[in-house]
């Protein structure tokens, strides 16, 4: 039995990441096993009866090794379980489940993707609303990781389902995942329409189509920790966090100091730069005001123990409380509402 589940506090973080790297299986193992699965269950050969039989994550699924990216299908057709399996977009599609949709929690998003890959992802565009459209283009870009690309964007999600195999197997996936989430979303009310929900995780890709940063003619540029809504209507900033900082990720210019004071107050340092008295400062300091809107999106680090990519947890609007100093400022945000218990639980550990 292989468990992962052991505290990084009381083991480091460095021994536990070896402890992932030992107790990870090969791919040829991992073939093997499925061809041994009925010999050693009476029940079906499925993602999740197999994973949960062998005790393992979906990263070990799809853990990326060398050059190439693995799915179950292909797993399973390599083991002699799969009959046919056709690779016709199997690359966007395997790198999209490991690298953008483990690193989502969403149960209003993955229950949308499972609705429209239930119908082969055959769309047709005019019966979806506003968000709708969003979360279709969030889709895009978690699949083809670019703007543009097809003549439209019905063109680009129905180009998803090609390939039957792996239509299936998202359905199987998408399934798996809204079973695991263990938080309810929120609503957040807000003076435009966007497909977010509170204290759900999202990639960086997602925040910015949900915002109209990124377009389907046009990604943005924006690769820094703030994120400002090009769109004027929108008049909205988004500040993207890290609670712990390494300085592989960030130059020593940029090793902000953001930590949890409380479930509903949160201390935010901005960039150097950032002065008190004129420009960006300003407007956090009169952003009510301005009539303008602060979200927080908050992440635990970078890069998981399985070297994906970390997603945000969206923990809502802000509003400025207190502020002092200057290049850089330290502003202490009030949450419009409280941060979920389990990312407060992180956050609290660095502020002590």
């Amino acid at each position: 039995r292989r468990y992962t589940g052991i505290s990084k506090e009381i083991i480091g973080l460095n021994s536990y990441e070896n402890i992932i790297n030992a107790t990870s299986y090969s791919r040829d193992q991992i073939i093997q096993r499925i061809r041994n699965f009925e010999h050693q269950s009476n029940l079906p050969l499925t993602l999740r009866n197999f994973i949960d039989f062998n005790h393992l994550p979906l990263q070990q699924i799809y853990k990326k090794r060398g050059n190439e990216y693995q799915s179950w299908k292909r797993l399973c057709y390599l083991a002699g379980r799969q009959e046919f399996f056709p690779e016709e977009n199997e690359k966007q599609i395997v790198s999209t489940i490991s690298k953008k949709w483990l690193s989502t929690n969403s149960t209003c998003y993955f229950n949308f993707i499972l609705k429209i890959a239930k119908i082969n992802f055959n769309i047709n565009i005019s019966g979806f609303n506003e968000n709708e459209i969003l979360m279709l283009l969030m889709l895009h870009y978690d699949i083809w990781q670019s703007p543009g690309g097809f003549e439209n964007l019905e063109a680009s999600i129905k180009a998803i389902g090609r390939n039957t195999a792996l239509v299936e197997e998202i359905i199987e996936l998408m399934e798996i995942l809204i079973d695991r989430i263990d938080f309810n979303e929120i609503e957040i009310e807000l003076p435009f329409n966007q497909p977010l929900k509170l204290h759900s995780r999202y990639t960086r890709d997602q925040i910015l189509v949900a915002f109209l940063m990124n377009t389907f003619e046009k990604a943005s540029s924006n690769r820094i920790g703030v994120g400002v809504a090009e769109n004027k209507m929108l008049n909205t900033e988004l500040l993207f966090i890290d609670l712990v900082k390494s300085e592989e990720d960030f130059s020593p210019t940029t090793m902000y100091d953001d930590y949890a004071i409380s479930e509903s107050l949160f201390h935010w340092q901005s960039q150097n730069q950032t002065r008190n008295d004129r420009g960006k400062g300003l407007t956090y300091i009169n952003h009510k005001e301005l009539g303008k809107h602060v979200l927080l999106f908050v992440r635990e680090k970078a890069n998981d123990e399985y070297g994906n990519t970390v997603g945000y947890v969206f923990i809502g609007e802000a509003d400025l409380k207190e502020h002092y100093g200057s290049k850089p400022m330290n502003i202490k945000w009030e949450l419009n509402e409280p941060m979920p218990n389990y990312l407060w639980k992180d956050s609290a550990k660095l502020a002590s």
